[in-house]
């Protein structure tokens, strides 16, 4: 794999992982019941912080742009999807469409992510 793709995975696969370090937080902010149970406000600021760390790491590399709406695309899909089965949350029909349209544009931005050299 030359280089630049092993770069390329690299911060990739830190996105992802941060992605699902704040997913997790978020779920966990929400077991807390307003963070008056310990264990899982523990484990939420530990998401959040590892999130927010493994961000930094992506952003030394990438642009904040792109990268900010692939974050905040993929988590908000993922955390209305983990809601729904962990929780019941229920979102009506067209909310669904919305998260499937974001899903679409991180697809989009991915495709289109500058390519660091």
């Amino acid at each position: 794999m030359p280089k630049r793709d092993a770069t390329m995975f690299r911060h990739g696969l830190l996105l992802v992982v941060a992605i699902a370090c704040e997913t997790i937080a978020t779920l966990l902010l929400k077991r807390s019941d307003g963070m008056s149970r310990l264990w899982p406000s523990v484990g939420m600021l530990v998401g959040y912080v590892a999130a927010l760390f493994l961000l930094s790491l992506v952003l030394k590399s990438l642009p904040v742009g792109p990268v900010y709406a692939v974050w905040s695309g993929l988590g908000t899909a993922l955390t209305a999807l983990l809601g729904y089965i962990a929780f019941g949350d229920r979102l009506p029909p067209g909310a669904w469409v919305g998260v499937a349209l974001v899903c679409a544009g991180v697809v989009f931005l991915s495709v289109y992510l500058p390519r660091t050299d």
